[in-house]
């Protein structure tokens, strides 16, 4: 139990140093990405036989293109651990939400359209169901860890420091994570409270997971550059230095 205890201590102290590294608007961008799909997740974007995308489709090739700075600067264990985090503050967000929609009182928009069917609506969408919650939060921390992974190993392969180089870890490691996250969002929800076919859960994870993907490319520019720069200006050394005081105690 003892050693447990010092585990969780030293990780909560990494996280920590982690946090005051990374800079802030990086990771408010990543934990708003994070908790407006979740959000806009609720409403439909398109609606075809075999292709499917929510409006958190908005938001969600953000969180992958954080991740994916992340994941260059600091590692694959520093990109779990801050969707960890992420995934914690989404949860609470969703739980106070949750509280919020059966607090007594109505939304401003029941005055405009003075009917309760439009409270009830509003109460429902803000409050979630347990299902759509738990389904969302186990695929954003699977596709996380499938990212972080596949883009580090890919990085770790790939020497040069060039955009082709980032857009080769952050494309593979994105469509690949993207269709992971999909999938089990389909098949935890769509396919067990929904009804959909594995033909639908398979080509709708694939037809968003590209879209994703585009998105990500369109922006993929703006976060290599942010890179380079915190690269030259030695942004999250403090990080750095401690990660190799720990490895220098345990060896």
């Amino acid at each position: 139990m003892k050693k447990i205890g010092q585990f969780f201590l030293s990780e909560w102290k990494d996280l920590k140093i982690l946090l005051r590294s990374i800079p802030s608007l990086t990771v408010t961008f990543f934990v708003l990405s994070v908790v407006c799909a979740n959000l806009m997740a609720n409403k439909e974007l398109v609606n075809f036989k075999f292709v499917a995308l929510d409006c958190g489709f908005v938001f969600s090739w953000i969180m992958f293109l954080c991740m994916d700075v992340i994941c260059k600067r600091w590692g694959a264990k520093a990109c779990v651990k801050v969707s960890l985090m992420a995934l914690l503050i989404n949860l609470s967000v969703c739980g106070l939400f949750a509280l919020l929609a059966k607090a007594p009182g109505m939304w401003g928009e029941f005055y405009a359209e003075e009917n309760m069917a439009v409270n009830v609506a509003l109460n429902n969408t803000f409050g979630g169901s347990w299902y759509v919650v738990l389904g969302s939060g186990l695929a954003f921390m699977t596709s996380s860890i499938v990212n972080a992974l596949l883009n580090s190993a890919i990085g770790n392969r790939v020497k040069s420091n060039s955009f082709g180089a980032f857009a080769l870890r952050s494309y593979v490691s994105t469509i690949i994570a993207q269709l992971v996250d999909n999938f089990v969002f389909a098949t935890v929800v769509s396919k067990i409270f929904f009804g959909w076919t594995w033909t639908q859960v398979f080509v709708c994870s694939a037809i968003g997971a590209v879209c994703e993907l585009l998105c990500e490319v369109f922006f993929s520019g703006i976060g290599y550059r942010v890179v380079r720069q915190w690269e030259e200006e030695k942004v999250g050394e403090a990080y750095f230095e401690y990660r190799k005081d720990l490895e220098h105690l345990a060896g």
